[in-house]
């Protein structure tokens, strides 16, 4: 995997993905058979969480894109587009423009944001949670999401 400063120039953003966003796309992944949004890594995308990120911020002031992005015109472009309707702030905006334009973000290894909350497996996703929850690589930074306790190792 890439390090990255080695995307430094075209690269805003630096995230990890997340699961709760499958259900958040359900109309268009209804229209969309085919589609990889919403599917677990690593070959879909399932959204951003953004308890870890790095961002370098010369580049996005410097990315065109980027920049229509942020415009409510482009906010709504890609809204209409994904039947978007999302309630957790910067994570439906990153995971939203993520659908669209992967290559603006550098997707962290799971060891950077390990997210420790089991709620979706019971609710919604017991038969693939494994598929987004698998992290089998020594954890650099624990993510105490829904209370979840943070372990002593």
């Amino acid at each position: 995997h890439p390090h990255p400063s080695d995307h430094q120039d075209n690269c805003p953003m630096y995230t990890k993905q997340n699961k709760p966003f499958r259900h958040t796309f359900w109309q268009y992944r209804r229209e969309n058979p085919n589609t990889r949004v919403g599917d677990p890594p690593p070959t879909g995308l399932p959204g951003f969480n953004s308890g870890v990120m790095l961002l370098n911020l010369e580049a996005m002031r410097q990315s065109k894109l980027y920049n229509h992005l942020l415009e409510p015109e482009g906010v709504h472009q890609l809204a209409e587009k994904y039947h978007f309707k999302g309630h957790l702030g910067d994570q439906d905006f990153f995971t939203m423009i993520g659908m669209e334009h992967i290559d603006l973000f550098y997707v962290l290894d799971c060891v950077w944001n390990r997210q420790l909350c089991t709620w979706w497996k019971d609710h919604g996703y017991h038969d693939i949670f494994d598929q987004y929850f698998k992290c089998d690589r020594p954890v650099k930074i624990y993510h105490g999401n829904c209370n979840t306790p943070i372990p002593e190792d």
